[in-house]
């Protein structure tokens, strides 16, 4: 593969966890190679809730494990969620047209071996242990992922 694309993930909501995905699962489609770096909030779409824990956590982090999404299917949206509403609705008319949710992009992602970084110091001030996040995840630095970046022919934001 010629052509390479960077996604930094930094937001945890729903629509747009779901853009990113539905941008890095059609790059693949066209032969492009894809890496995602997820930062802070973008943390919990790579969040295993199987696999999350509380031991040898402070207590912040305890609290913070305990009122944040456990995975990508509690994302909220970015607007209108509504207390949950909003993204209910969305969902339904993810259905309605037999389109794909959120999951299934992700899933899509990891099967096309899209490339998975999680912010070293994101993960350290948030809380996660590396074993909470998806296998496919490589812990790197901020420097790593600029490498990354700059070696690839297009960057997102999201």
């Amino acid at each position: 593969m010629s052509r390479k694309m960077n996604l930094l993930m930094f937001s945890g909501e729903y629509d747009k966890a779901m853009a990113g995905l539905i941008l890095a699962n059609s790059a693949r489609d066209i032969e492009v190679e894809v890496t995602m770096f997820f930062a802070f909030w973008g943390l919990f779409l790579i969040r295993d809730p199987e696999k999350m824990t509380l031991e040898d956590k402070s207590i912040y982090k305890k609290l913070m494990d305990v009122i944040t999404p456990k995975g990508p299917e509690q994302l909220p949206l970015s607007r209108m969620n509504f207390s949950g509403l909003g993204k209910w609705m969305l969902e339904e008319m993810i259905e309605d047209q037999d389109a794909p949710k959120l999951i299934h992009f992700l899933k899509g992602a990891r099967k096309k071996n899209i490339k998975f970084y999680a912010c070293k110091l994101s993960v350290e001030i948030m809380g996660f242990k590396p074993e909470e996040l998806l296998p496919e995840v490589e812990i790197i630095d901020a420097a790593a992922y600029l490498k990354d970046a700059l070696d690839s022919d297009m960057q997102l934001f999201i």
